[in-house]
């Protein structure tokens, strides 16, 4: 039976940290779901449709990798596309406790589904997407942290 593994976030915008965490879940797991938040309530940069269309030109390479968009509890979107694991990234030790407590009350609310965490490459542990969106409104280049394609969208956005 094949594992399958979800990948929540905002992806505001997608990042090549992200990139890099969908990349190494993919050769971990059988498919891996990039499920992209809705969120109003954090007031996205982009809205869900391009943030899907972004995750999706980004990890068109990945066979493996899927993109979908949600809204609601993650455990109901986890369910909806058959998935065991939820995976997730630690960057730096300030995102434990924060990580820790989703997990624990996701466990509450689905036993049967897996939380496993994964930490980003080196050259991507302090990559974030409310850092790149900073440096983008400040005309600053972030090219290295983003996919080309992204970085346009966000020159576009910020001129």
């Amino acid at each position: 039976m094949p594992i399958i593994a979800l990948y929540p976030g905002t992806f505001d915008p997608i990042t090549n940290g992200h990139t890099d965490l969908i990349t190494r879940a993919s050769r971990i797991f059988d498919e891996v779901i990039v499920a992209i938040a809705a969120r109003p309530d954090k007031r996205p940069l982009f809205s869900l449709m391009q943030r899907v269309q972004m995750a999706k030109r980004v990890t068109q390479n990945l066979p493996s990798a899927r993109v979908v968009g949600f809204e609601g509890l993650l455990i109901n979107c986890v369910r909806d596309h058959s998935a065991s694991v939820v995976v997730r990234g630690l960057r730096a030790v300030s995102d434990f406790e924060y990580e820790f407590q989703l997990a624990s009350a996701n466990r509450r609310l689905a036993p049967d589904i897996e939380t496993v965490f994964l930490t980003p490459s080196e050259a991507h542990t302090f990559t974030s997407a409310t850092l790149v969106k900073e440096i983008s409104m400040y005309q600053g280049d972030v090219s290295s942290f983003v996919d080309p394609e992204v970085h346009s969208a966000l020159k576009t956005k910020f001129s």
